[in-house]
């Protein structure tokens, strides 16, 4: 999984997976899944993301990681 974020739109995409979506589906106003082509869900676009939640702080909890990553 991986978290990105655009300061210039403001907004932050949730990589759940690394394969590519072939349908998105907006189920809230800046909200958007994507899925690939078996239905499954890869992706959430978040747009306006530093307005919904602080992003300025993250949490990982009791996730079995063989990996962590950290840029600024």
């Amino acid at each position: 999984m991986r978290l990105n974020y655009d300061a210039a739109t403001d907004s932050l995409y949730i990589h759940l997976a690394e394969r590519p979506s072939v349908d998105s589906d907006e189920v809230a106003d800046g909200v958007v899944l994507d899925y690939d082509a078996q239905g499954a869900l890869v992706g959430i676009d978040v747009e306006h993301a530093s307005q919904r939640a602080d992003i300025r702080r993250l949490a990982v909890n009791h996730m079995p990681l063989d990996s962590l990553e950290a840029a600024q």
